[in-house]
């Protein structure tokens, strides 16, 4: 079996060349023996909840799964295609030991994968997610077939929608919302089962691009941050003068704005967007950013009366300060928003609901607002393949050693005008930096002078 699709937070391999069904009864049976060991509840006990994107191999890969967990006498409701908002939410809502979803998150269409919930034992209302790097370690150690009794499993359907729109439609009042109209790109994704249940609650004009759910994403890239992903969505907005676009990963978590002049709005500033409507409701409460959000973030946080709780990159990782800290939500750059009370897990339909809850209340057009929360210059993440990463990074260590703040997640290095973050990617030989600057000039300056430095 392939160790590269064992990633940081979950499964992705092309299929069926790097994961295929063989593979999954494996998969499957590694996580029903770390499942007994985390919940100290036998196998045949277990209650998991299981569903799948429209991937062209995650109906092939979904079946084996629920083979394997019913010859092991597990009970399985197979809620069908879903959004992983929706798996999500029917994970903690339901209370479930543990989910299953077949999906690939934005990976191109020929990936397969899957994303591992389970009950977190130290927090009853939060669903913790299992590493795929943790489930290879302990998949290494087996011996196949597990010695569990074989005896037979209940396989069951169940709805989740009415539950999860009241659910979303607690985090907001919607006497609040006003008629904006909406463009939402989807992209062929998952998000367009529930899209229109939701605007028939709202105000809203929905104008719904590329709602045709299909694995083969044939409109734009499954990833919103792909160069270019956004532009059809833009260019729907400036055709029907729609107020914003909203713009899903193909999974359905990760949200991205565009302004009402087709400006593409970043996940920090969209974080803004959301503590800002979040504070209102529950002043004083922790949000949780990554370090590489821009600087406007905890400033702005705490300007508003809340708590900026730093985290590393990665959404385990915000989880866990929101639950230490106290915190109402997280929020990260990649666009992924988690809120304590929909189980610490992420909801690009919860993020939807309070941008409009924002952009209602303060009355200017988006692309007014955004300026409020641009306090300096910041630009993409720039990724450079190099051959030995922790020798690049031994290299910064060296040269900025006087104005390092950390290396809570990488190197954060600090000055009076700019700043930067280098870290080393979780899956490929690519060094990730991050800089923001006072000004585009000063940002210029510096990315040319850290790029290079390790060129050089």
């Amino acid at each position: 079996m392939e160790k590269s699709i064992f990633k940081a937070y979950d499964i992705r391999g092309v299929y069926p060349k790097e994961l295929n069904e063989e593979d999954v009864d494996l998969i499957v049976q590694t996580y029903l023996i770390l499942l007994s060991e985390k919940l100290n509840k036998p196998i045949k006990e277990l209650k998991i909840a299981v569903g799948r994107d429209i991937r062209n191999s995650s109906e092939s890969l979904i079946k084996p799964a629920i083979n394997t967990f019913l010859k092991y006498g597990v009970s399985v409701d197979d809620y069908g295609l879903i959004s992983i908002n929706d798996y999500y939410f029917v994970v903690g809502k339901y209370k479930y030991d543990a989910g299953v979803m077949a999906t690939a998150s934005h990976n191109p269409p020929e990936y397969g994968g899957f994303k591992l919930t389970y009950a977190n034992q130290e927090y009853p209302d939060s669903i913790d997610f299992l590493s795929g790097k943790e489930l290879y370690q302990t998949l290494q150690k087996l011996s196949f077939p597990i010695n569990a009794p074989q005896t037979k499993g209940k396989l069951n359907s169940r709805k989740y929608i009415q539950d999860h729109l009241k659910h979303i439609f607690e985090f907001v009042d919607i006497k609040k919302i006003k008629p904006f109209q909406v463009v939402v790109d989807n992209g062929n994704g998952m998000n367009s089962i529930m899209m229109p249940h939701i605007f028939d609650k709202l105000p809203c004009e929905l104008i719904h691009l590329f709602p045709e759910m299909d694995g083969d994403f044939p409109n734009r890239p499954p990833n919103p941050l792909t160069e270019g992903a956004y532009k059809k969505l833009a260019d729907k907005v400036l055709a029907t003068k729609a107020d914003l676009g909203i713009i899903y990963d193909v999974d359905g978590d990760r949200i991205f704005l565009v302004d009402e002049k087709g400006g593409f709005i970043r996940g920090d500033t969209v974080l803004l967007f959301l503590a800002r409507a979040i504070l209102k409701k529950n002043p004083g409460s922790g949000i949780a950013y990554n370090l590489i959000c821009s600087h406007a973030v905890p400033e702005l946080i705490a300007k508003w009366g809340g708590k900026p709780l730093r985290s590393e990159v990665g959404y385990m990782n915000l989880a866990r300060h929101m639950r230490e800290g106290n915190g109402i939500m997280s929020g990260e750059v990649s666009g992924h928003f988690a809120f304590r009370d929909n189980f610490y897990a992420d909801s690009g339909f919860i993020a939807l609901l309070l941008v409009l809850q924002t952009l209602s209340e303060d009355g200017r057009p988006l692309s007014e607002i955004v300026k409020d929360f641009s306090l300096y210059y910041k630009d993409d993440e720039i990724n450079l393949t190099v051959d030995n990463i922790k020798e690049k990074l031994d290299l910064f260590r060296q040269k900025y050693k006087d104005n390092i703040k950390d290396e809570m997640d990488g190197i954060t290095v600090e000055f009076d005008n700019w700043w930067f973050n280098v870290r080393a990617s979780n899956t490929e030989p690519l060094l990730r930096i991050t800089v923001e600057a006072d000004n585009k000039q000063l940002w210029q300056e510096k990315s040319k002078e850290l790029i290079d430095y390790i060129n050089n």
